[in-house]
């Protein structure tokens, strides 16, 4: 049984799976930021445990396949050995699990913050959209849009 599932999970099959599973949080973070869900599913460690568990399984995986793992200081010495490690499907796994944990907790971040100065959430899933599709941008709308419910501008908040 446990072989079966280890040999279903496949990296093409967990990268999948990572795609798959968080859209329910982006959902509960859009449609429903003040719910009880929300803050136990979503604002919660749960999405870092269950993210981090599937990069440990990465990393597992690819310490079976010998993977170098002191070859990841390449993306430091510029953009060729950056796209040099973007041709292995592990590394690509353990950076795509990153920017997904990092997102979504920029947007839970985010529905928190705006809960205090009680942004619209309608106004409010514009920027989680774009969070979702494309981090920084998505957090940058929202401080714009915090400026103008808080009236007043904080860079270190």
């Amino acid at each position: 049984m446990i072989e079966q599932i280890y040999n279903y999970f496949t990296i093409e099959m967990l990268y999948y799976w990572v795609n798959l599973g968080v859209i329910p949080f982006w959902l509960m973070l859009i449609f429903f930021p003040q719910s009880y869900l929300c803050r136990f599913f979503v604002t919660s460690i749960l999405p870092v445990i269950l993210l981090s568990g599937a990069y440990i399984f990465v990393l597992y995986k690819s310490y079976l396949t010998s993977y170098d793992f002191g070859g990841n200081f390449k993306l430091y010495l510029g953009l060729e050995g950056l796209s040099e490690l973007f041709t292995n499907n592990f590394y690509i796994m353990f950076f795509w699990i990153h920017f997904i944990a990092i997102n979504l907790f920029t947007g839970g971040w985010i529905v928190k913050d705006s809960q205090k100065f009680s942004i619209n959430k309608i106004l409010l899933s514009v920027p989680l959209i774009v969070t979702y599709l494309i981090g920084p941008l998505g957090l940058f709308m929202y401080w714009l849009i915090k400026i103008f419910y808080a009236k007043s501008i904080n860079l270190h908040d």
